[in-house]
């Protein structure tokens, strides 16, 4: 199984965030953002856990190389309050199974020290690989929806659900 260690946003991370910024990375979240919403994401994300900011982590290899982010946040989704789940990972390391890894380790954070039933996760209908790191980490769809990403923009997306429980 492929290992990855989650660490919690850092001052440090800003460069990784710029990287994640790439056009074939965000091809599916609405493209590249421009420097000042970089800026202004890294901060919600040094804020740490709070309104619009969740709980955001760096994905890193064994040796330390920071390869991606991955994170959960509050949202309300008809009606009911849930997680919402989302992560990158740079082109390079793409394609290993970091991306399922990764979020697997986040539903145990998320399961640990959240206090929500169910995550979220809603990637577009046309990006293959983000679906299968649902499916890989367990979720289970509940069929396409329309989905407001970036803000003021519909995209068709699939809804994934999977239940935070504790063992026990």
């Amino acid at each position: 199984m492929t290992e990855v260690r989650l660490a919690r946003w850092s001052a440090d991370d800003l460069a990784l965030l710029r990287q994640l910024n790439a056009p074939e990375v965000r091809a599916h979240t609405g493209g590249p953002e421009t420097d000042e919403q970089v800026l202004a994401r890294h901060e919600r994300y040094l804020r740490g856990p709070g309104p619009r900011s969740g709980h955001m982590f760096t994905v890193a290899l064994p040796d330390g190389t920071k390869v991606g982010s991955v994170g959960y946040w509050a949202r309300e989704w008809r009606g009911e309050p849930v997680y919402e789940m989302g992560w990158a990972v740079l082109p390079a390391y793409q394609g290993r199974g970091l991306a399922s890894a990764a979020v697997r380790a986040l539903i145990a954070e998320a399961t640990a020290h959240g206090d929500r039933r169910f995550a979220h996760a809603y990637p577009s209908v046309d990006h293959p690989a983000s679906n299968a790191v649902c499916r890989k980490a367990g979720f289970t769809l509940l069929g396409e929806t329309e989905f407001e990403y970036p803000p003021g923009h519909l995209m068709r997306s699939n809804d994934w659900r999977i239940e935070l429980t504790r063992e026990g």
